[in-house]
Formats: structure tokens, sequence, C-alpha cells
């Protein structure tokens, strides 16, 4: 899987990115957002709010992908900010 596409967002929020997810097969995931939390930075995968008001997962990741993706996604952000910088 790779990054397909990474927008940094630049405001005052926990939101540091928006990034599209390319899987090896050539499908192409739209949503994914780099968020700030107390333990550093964390992949949110897209989700969507139910008829109760709460949000649903739209994508749902094996533990081991979601850790791989965190670590690819936290890699590129930090490769944008470094070329920004």
């Amino acid at each position: 899987m790779k990054i397909a596409r990474m927008n940094p967002y630049e405001g005052e929020t926990k939101t540091k990115a928006f990034f599209d997810l390319e899987t090896e097969e050539g499908i192409v995931i739209k949503g994914f957002t780099l968020v700030e939390g107390p333990n550093g930075l964390f992949v949110s995968v897209p989700s969507e709010k139910g008829k109760d008001d709460k949000y649903y997962d739209k994508v749902l990741l094996p533990k081991e992908i979601r850790t791989k993706l965190n670590e690819i996604a936290v890699e590129k952000y930090n490769s944008l900010s470094a070329q920004t910088a």
C-alpha cells in the first residue's frame, strides 16, 4: 500500500493532513486523515454519521495494517513538512 495523495492542512486544528490510500491491487480509498493526538500523530479512517448521531468507520483495518498505515502516513507527512520548511 502507498499514499496516493496527501494534502497537509494548514489551520488551528488537530487535523494535520488529508490523504488517499492506494492498495497493491490499485484500489484507491479516499478520505483518510492524519490527526494530532495526545500520543502523537495517528490515522483516522473515513467515517460517516449514523442515524443515531454517532460516527462509524467506513473502512475496517486489522491492527497490523493500521500500524503499517500509521508509519507510512507519518513518514509521508514529515517528508512533505520538511520540503515546505
